[in-house]
């Protein structure tokens, strides 16, 4: 199956951004862009030789579904167990801006997750990877307590979910009311700051001290176990 990013051992040929600076109003580079440019293609350029070796070094039994998600996944998966030195992953899953048609979409959309989530954990076991390994799940925005009759619009408060085998397993922070009077403007208040989540994550998993990345100190959420 296909990478959802393409090929890995092509990463770094920036294709789109060498057309933008070879043809139109940008051709041959001009002094405004050029010197950021090149030292950031430089060091794509760079990442990319050390990245490409991921796919040779890896193989496993674990069967990944057919799914976006699970793609995305077993592509950080592969560039993890190759250790090549990167400590933090990121991928993205859509849409659940489910103004409409939430159901069965929403439904539809967490079986993918949960589906991709357990085969990128057994396939870290498999490679006695999962230990260093914990995955924090977030929306970029909640959505709010009453439908809309199909679906729901944007809200405040989200869930984060947090997964590894060195966590605090179980509710952490307290459960939001869903009591009229305890909304705010009818969408859930929340009860954990994310920049504690951040900080928890920060200093009890990466230790890093959380200021020069929040910008200020923060209460770490006790994560770990």
């Amino acid at each position: 199956m296909p990478s959802p990013y393409g090929n890995l051992t092509l990463y770094g040929n920036v294709t789109l951004l060498d057309a933008e600076f070879t043809s139109g109003p940008n051709r041959g580079n001009t002094p405004a862009y050029a010197p950021d440019y090149q030292v950031k293609t430089g060091a794509i350029y760079r990442y990319k030789d050390i990245i490409k070796v991921a796919p040779e070094k890896y193989s496993s039994t674990v069967q990944y579904p057919n799914t976006p998600i699970a793609r995305k996944l077993k592509g950080i998966a592969q560039v993890h167990i190759a250790e090549i030195g990167s400590r933090i992953f990121y991928c993205d899953h859509s849409t659940f801006d489910t103004h409409a048609g939430q159901n069965p979409g929403h439904g539809n959309l967490w079986t993918a997750v949960t589906e991709g989530v357990d085969a990128f954990f057994k396939d870290l076991r498999e490679h006695n990877h999962a230990d260093n390994v914990i995955m924090l799940m977030f929306s970029e925005f909640g959505r709010r307590v009453r439908d809309n009759g199909s679906g729901t619009d944007h809200g405040a408060a989200a869930p984060m979910f947090i997964v590894g085998s060195a966590l605090k397993s179980g509710l952490l922070g307290q459960y939001p009311s869903l009591a009229p009077q305890d909304l705010f403007n009818g969408d859930l208040n929340y009860t954990v700051d994310f920049r504690s989540v951040y900080a928890g994550i920060l200093e009890g998993w990466l230790n890093r001290r959380c200021e020069p990345i929040l910008g200020r100190k923060f209460e770490p959420l006790q994560i770990v176990g």
